[in-house]
């Protein structure tokens, strides 16, 4: 076998691997009821206004412009109806790990939100569970952290469901002075 046959034999599987996997992702993940799917730059207002009506974190516009961009394949909205009712924006990023104690590449969810009529419906869920599994399958993240208010009990009770393990306290995290959590799950 020579140098060519090599060479097409690597770049045969190079679009194969990189298709398949385009359009493993590609897909958008539908249950009863709502849809999830990456976020475009045009859902940006509504996810701004999600952010504004459901937390009290809230972020300047390029700041959501620049994880779109960088992480769009992460960055996730809900639909129902065709109407944007949650979002979930995260980015990748290397530090020392909490599970192996090695340097890792780790996913980061930074904000995610469901408008309150539409909670308790599994959105959320699904939402984490797709932004995990392309935090590992499109970025090789080898696990995940989030942080959390120590009083949101039903957001805590989530990611614990999930795997998340609470591995510090941030004291006075939030500018109202409350602490957070800081979650992290392996993948």
């Amino acid at each position: 076998m020579g140098y060519a046959d090599i060479n097409s034999i690597f770049i045969f599987y190079f679009l194969c691997i990189h298709l398949l996997g385009g359009l493993m992702f590609s897909q958008n993940v539908s249950s009863p009821g709502y849809r999830i799917r990456e976020a475009m730059m045009s859902d940006l207002d509504r996810v701004i206004e999600i952010n504004l009506r459901s937390l009290p974190e809230h972020y300047p516009r390029y700041f959501w412009e620049q994880h779109l961009i960088e992480w769009g394949r992460i960055f996730l909205v809900a639909e129902v109806g065709g109407e944007v009712v949650g979002y979930m924006m995260n980015r990748i990023e290397e530090d020392e790990g909490f599970f192996k104690g090695d340097f890792v590449r780790r996913g980061h969810v930074v904000s995610i939100a469901v408008l309150e009529g539409y909670r308790r419906r599994g959105i959320g869920r699904a939402l984490m569970i797709e932004g995990m599994s392309r935090m590992k399958n499109l970025y090789n993240a080898q696990e995940v952290v989030l942080e959390v208010r120590v009083s949101n009990e039903p957001a805590i009770n989530l990611y614990r469901s999930l795997g998340f393990k609470v591995v510090r306290i941030l004291k006075g995290y939030y500018l109202d002075g409350e602490d957070a959590y800081l979650m992290a799950a392996p993948l």
